[in-house]
């Protein structure tokens, strides 16, 4: 059988108890008693040491299950007989050599000895041997057992565990050569404390094993405590220190297990619990573990805080000392209320208190922090139980200023659009009345010459009507549903044509610069929209420096992008443009009104001051061309109106500039037949007056569905030209033109509205050939046009 290392320990304790028994007969006539006793204890403690320490060991550890175990294991692997008798007397386990010796049968390790021995003193021997362990006093006596050969003297021993209490080691070892006196002699831990401790304890053992003397003084270490305190197992002995002041001079925390304890003041056996030796790869996955937790933690995208039940900060992670903008030493420790703005403080703190009684947290609370962005955020809380069995909150902080400031965005482009969709139908209805106005001061003109006293007044209301449509027409721009007539235009030569008025408008207290580019690309815009554009954002920016004077700079420049550029609510996308910058030095734009200044009638200005439109009216005509307007301010720092106009691309012939339009006819009389279709009865009537004024047939329908009628009779006379309004109830004018393409597709057709032409453009097809005069006009414009179109191939 091979000797593992308990066996070797075991095998050389039991050597060590011979030892002992030897010590007990020299010691017998020298009144050494005590002496041979405590050499018996430290025999018989080294004997069963290997098998009591593991016991100890498992139990230091909470494994006694598995100490009991591994004792079972030892017994077997003895040589000499013993078992291990439980508080109930029986025999918890017991090695093949126990067996063979005493043959238990289910029976106590004492009744099995006492039986297998010979003779009725030894049951007594036996008897007296079980009280004494019992009482918790180690004892032994020799005794004769009954073999087939003969009988054997063996040295029987009975010890208490006291790492185990109601155990006891029963073990039979080979007696000495001569015998001892009759009836065996008793021995205990409480005999040795005269006498002088051995110079070795047992190496093979994993606790460091310490001699220790009624007064706590070391008097032997073995090896294993030696490396345990770091020092030479002779200098442990010979210092005369107490074992806890050695343990505390080394800045020790080993736990300690006593192993025998002394009776009335003497020797005790000593065992310091090693340190377990930690597994290297467990360390290693435990490191990667906090590692990659800690990672988590620091580099979370949404700020993560530990409050205790004071709500007071205790922890937190980087994004949340971000979004606080305070270091870790200004928020540790103090109240987390303190970091929200004061009118919501009161609010938020009532959450937390509800959710640390146990309140469902996890609705978010909306909230803003303090500081000079004010960011907002959704704040959730968990409720959480600490070490001490204390409560605590786990706040996880999600910055919401970006949702939020695109959630205003998208509420500003709905009202703008609304806004926008309002102007255009408010516009619509006027240019209607607008038209009829101008129409009919048109008419009464025909009968009122100058010099006739109602010429005045006429002239009075067609000036008003006439300013009346320009405000109409700025109202389109916002909407985007004016008529645009674009040409390809140099920027360059715009600016310069309209250097000298824009220096009369702005005043002689103001500088003005202008600072063309070079090379600067082709636009394709309506020149007279793209001037009032300049003219507005020049007068804005004069208004802004009155009084104290400035300067006014135009720059022009070329810009390139090949990905989307954002700003604020508008996305501008890939390509070529031409920038022109309108730069003043005046009072700033207030951040709250950077939302609103291109909203239609709202101003800064003082009341009677202006109509709120300018502004509106630059991004609308801007929009409606294809380009975007943006605006940097800041209060006391200026303004700069940046638009950026697609950059037209030359392709040969379209490059050309069209030519001028042609000489309007003087003679505005004519012939041919002409069906204006018009809803509104006031614009019918003036327009089929002026048309009949001229020498023109004019046949009327009030909708779409009564025209179809009149074209499609037989016996009325063949029309020339369609004149007809493009919004209507019921059936509007491009679907009534497409109906008339099936049956008439070389029809002419005019379109008069106050909407903008691209509107309906795309409805009617490029079957037909279809013009456009919009709403408001005169009569002299409506007769123009149709003698254009009538004599036109």
């Amino acid at each position: 059988m091979v000797a593992s290392p308990t066996r070797v320990a075991a095998i050389g304790a039991g050597a060590l108890a011979a030892l002992g028994i030897a010590g007990l007969w020299l010691a017998a006539g020298m009144n050494g008693v005590a002496g041979a006793m405590l050499l018996w204890l430290l025999a018989g403690a080294l004997g069963f040491g290997a098998i009591a320490l593991v016991h100890l060991v498992g139990k230091a550890v909470g494994e006694v299950e598995r100490g009991r175990m591994v004792l079972a294991r030892m017994l077997e692997e003895l040589d000499g007989p013993a078992a291990l008798a439980g508080p109930d007397g029986r025999a918890a386990t017991f090695n093949p050599a126990f067996r063979d010796l005493a043959q238990p049968r289910g029976r106590s390790p004492a009744e099995a000895l006492a039986e297998a021995a010979a003779g009725p003193e030894a049951r007594l021997e036996i008897r007296r041997l079980e009280l004494a362990a019992r009482e918790g006093r180690a004892a032994s006596a020799t005794l004769s057992f009954r073999e087939a050969k003969g009988e054997r003297r063996m040295l029987v021993s009975a010890k208490p565990l006291s790492a185990c209490p109601g155990h006891v080691v029963w073990q039979a070892l080979p007696a000495p050569a001569e015998p001892p006196p009759a009836g065996g002699v008793q021995l205990s831990a409480g005999d040795a404390a005269a006498s002088s401790p051995p110079p070795l304890l047992a190496d093979e053992t994993p606790l460091g094993l310490a001699l220790v003397d009624s007064g706590g003084v070391v008097w032997a270490a073995n090896p294993t405590l030696a490396h345990l305190l770091g020092k030479d197992a002779l200098d442990i002995a010979n210092v005369g220190k107490t074992l806890e002041s050695l343990i505390q001079g080394q800045g020790a925390a080993l736990p300690t297990v006593r192993l025998l304890d002394g009776a009335d003041g003497g020797w005790s056996v000593v065992g310091l619990v090693p340190p377990p030796v930690p597994d290297p790869a467990l360390v290693q996955a435990l490191e990667r573990v906090e590692q990659r937790f800690q990672r988590f933690f620091d580099y979370a995208p949404i700020g993560i805080a530990q409050v205790n039940a004071e709500l007071k900060l205790e922890e937190c992670n980087a994004t949340f000392l971000s979004l606080v903008a305070a270091p870790l030493a200004d928020v540790q420790g103090k109240a987390v209320g303190l970091l929200f703005q004061r009118d919501q403080r009161a609010g938020f703190l009532a959450h937390l208190a509800a959710v640390l009684d146990g309140a469902d947290g996890s609705a978010p609370v909306e909230a803003r922090l303090r500081g000079g962005s004010s960011p907002a955020v959704h704040v959730y809380a968990r409720r959480v139980e600490t070490e001490g069995g204390g409560r605590a909150l786990i706040l996880h902080m999600v910055d919401m200023t970006t949702q939020k400031n695109l959630e205003a965005q998208f509420v500003q482009s709905q009202k703008m659009q609304a806004i926008g969709q309002l102007a255009g139908g408010v516009a619509h209805d006027f240019n209607n009345l607008l038209t009829a106005m101008i129409g009919f001061c048109d008419l009464l003109l025909l009968r009122h010459k100058p010099g006739d006293h109602s010429f005045t007044d006429i002239m009075q209301i067609k000036q008003n009507a006439n300013r009346a449509a320009n405000l109409v027409r700025q109202l389109l721009a916002f909407s985007r549903q004016q008529t645009l007539q674009p040409r390809v235009l140099n920027i360059t030569d715009v600016l310069a044509e309209l250097s000298n008025l824009l220096r009369r408008l702005i005043g002689e207290n103001i500088e003005f610069r202008m600072i063309h580019g070079r090379d600067l690309g082709l636009v394709k815009v309506d020149q007279g929209q793209l001037e009032q554009v300049i003219i507005n954002l020049v007068v804005n920016a004069r208004d802004a420096m009155a009084g104290a004077g400035g300067r006014l700079t135009i720059v022009t420049s070329n810009f390139s992008t090949p990905v989307p550029v954002r700003r604020d609510t508008e996305e501008m996308q890939p390509g070529d443009y031409v920038v022109v910058e309108v730069i003043d030095t005046g009072c700033g734009i207030p951040k709250e009104n950077l939302q609103r200044i291109f909203e239609p009638f709202f101003s800064t200005k003082e009341i009677g001051s202006g109509t709120g439109l300018g502004l509106s009216t630059v991004y609308g005509i801007v929009r409606q061309t294809g380009g975007f307007v943006f605006v940097d301010s800041a209060p006391g720092e200026g303004a700069k109106f940046s638009i950026y106009l697609p950059r037209f691309q030359e392709t040969g012939a379209a490059t050309a500039l069209p030519a001028e339009a042609k000489e309007k006819v003087a003679d505005l009389t004519g012939m041919g037949t002409i069906l204006l279709v018009e809803d509104e009865d006031a614009v019918r009537v003036f327009g089929a007056r002026a048309l009949r004024n001229k020498g023109y047939h004019v046949l009327e329908a009030k909708s779409g569905e009564s025209a179809l009628e009149i074209l499609k009779r037989q016996d009325g006379p063949v029309v020339d030209l369609i004149v007809t309004d493009v919004v209507m109830p019921q059936m509007d004018g491009p679907t009534m033109i497409r109906h008339v393409q099936e049956f008439r597709p070389d029809l002419k057709v005019i379109f008069i509205s106050g909407y903008a032409e691209e509107r309906f453009r795309a409805q009617v097809g490029d079957g037909m050939r279809v013009e456009f005069l919009p709403k408001p006009f005169s009569l002299k414009q409506l007769a123009s046009k149709v003698k254009e179109v009538i004599g036109g191939e």
